[in-house]
């Protein structure tokens, strides 16, 4: 049997792809940071900071999205932390498991 992942969930995922595209990802916490300087040609960091958007999105039952701006969030905490090297203010580690790829 396919299954196809619900439209919450591919409309959430392609939200995300706008917000990055236009550079607008985490506003305000990236403000004056231009990650695409630094991953236009490391297209790996591109991808980790899609798994860590669709690790830590979290769906219902009906699979709508619960946490997208959350998810939105702590990718744009873990670009923030790729392109100064720091943490931005008030915001934790990133754990282990938001990062993987699978």
């Amino acid at each position: 049997m396919v299954h196809h992942i619900d439209h919450g969930a591919s409309g959430a995922i392609r939200r995300f792809a706008g917000w990055v595209a236009r550079g607008s990802v985490g506003h305000p916490l990236l403000d004056g940071i231009n990650y695409w300087d630094e991953l236009k040609d490391s297209p790996s960091q591109m991808e980790t900071c899609f798994a860590i958007f669709v690790n830590v999105l979290e769906l219902d039952d009906d699979g709508m999205p619960l946490n997208e701006k959350y998810a939105e969030r702590r990718a744009a905490t873990w670009l923030h932390q790729y392109c100064t090297g720091e943490l931005p203010p008030g915001e934790a580690e990133l754990e282990p498991w938001e990062c993987e790829l699978f």
